[in-house]
């Protein structure tokens, strides 16, 4: 009997237990756990995805595990931190940690160092964006001041005054939604 094809093939049992979310615990540092939960916040994306990128890929990893070194990682204090991760995260880690001999907490702890360069550059543009950011309230002001003009000259219930007023709502709430950005960027100041 000839085999029928799928015309809509869908994914494998291996594919999605790929997918399958699965807790880990591991032991690293303070500043190692505040670079993976600044970076998914900011960036708006799941922790989970976050491990995907930084450790799924298993050629990388292998890389990163032959640098490692156990006596400098021992020295590092650490705490215990569960986050959910995909399977196959935790199998490329699981694979990578017995080749090597080497503890998860250690690959985890310098995958996240990847995360440094992604730091710095969001740093350059929280700086450039609070530049901006002034830049926007001197227009935003400049806004308000031709709506208190147009009032003066036509009033308050002109047509034209009530559509200036609407723009000028709208102005305010983009920049309330820049402020509070540029207020949850802080933490990278100090990072």
């Amino acid at each position: 009997m000839p085999k029928i094809e799928d015309p809509f093939p869908g994914p494998t049992m291996f594919n999605l237990r790929g997918k399958q979310s699965v807790r880990a615990t591991f032991k690293i540092s303070q500043r190692a756990i505040d670079a993976i939960g600044m970076v998914a916040v900011h960036m708006g994306i799941k922790q989970k995805s976050l491990f995907d990128h930084i450790i799924e890929d298993l050629e990388a990893l292998d890389a990163l595990a032959q640098t490692i070194q156990i006596r400098k990682f021992k020295q590092i204090e650490r705490k215990q931190k569960t986050y959910v991760l995909s399977r196959k995260t935790i199998d490329a880690l699981e694979a990578i940690s017995e080749t090597y001999g080497m503890p998860r907490d250690a690959l985890v702890e310098y995958s996240v160092q990847k995360l440094g360069s992604i730091i710095s550059s969001e740093k350059l543009k929280h700086e450039e964006r609070k530049i901006l950011q002034k830049e926007i309230t001197d227009y935003f002001d400049h806004g308000r001041l031709l709506y208190q003009k147009a009032v003066s000259i036509l009033g308050e219930d002109d047509p034209f005054c009530r559509r200036i007023e609407k723009a000028l709502l709208a102005c305010r709430k983009t920049e309330e939604d820049i402020n509070d950005f540029l207020e949850k960027s802080k933490v990278l100041e100090g990072f």
